[in-house]
């Protein structure tokens, strides 16, 4: 797994998050700071299992326990990117996880890569 976090020269964001293999291990406080996310693509490489991104206005999290503030489902092998124009607050600290299955219970990492970008200002 690979977390890399790029400066970004954009009147709207500030930062680029890409993750190359999203799993049930959280990626915790990603910005070590508050967040306003703008965009989020996710490609689910999978040829048979759904993907669930989720993210929490936490600075650490439990998979499977925390109630994720969002989650984003994802069909087996497809890629799409969500774009959030007002942009979503994550206060406290934007973490993410990608499990199997929906809503707050689920802790199973998928079989094959889930690879995750973010746009995200720092707030």
């Amino acid at each position: 797994m690979t977390l890399s976090v790029s400066t970004q020269v954009n009147p709207i964001a500030t930062k680029m998050v890409l993750q190359t293999d999203a799993t049930a291990t959280p990626d915790n406080n990603i910005l070590g700071t508050g967040a306003s996310l703008f965009m989020v693509d996710i490609y689910n490489t999978s040829p048979g299992m759904v993907a669930y991104l989720k993210l929490w206005d936490s600075t650490s999290v439990t998979v499977g326990t925390t109630n994720p503030a969002m989650v984003l489902m994802m069909p087996a092998n497809t890629r799409r990117q969500v774009a959030i124009p007002e942009g979503v607050d994550f206060a406290s600290g934007l973490s993410m996880a990608c499990v199997t299955t929906g809503g707050t219970p689920g802790t199973n990492s998928l079989d094959s890569p889930v690879v995750v970008r973010l746009l995200l200002k720092e707030i």
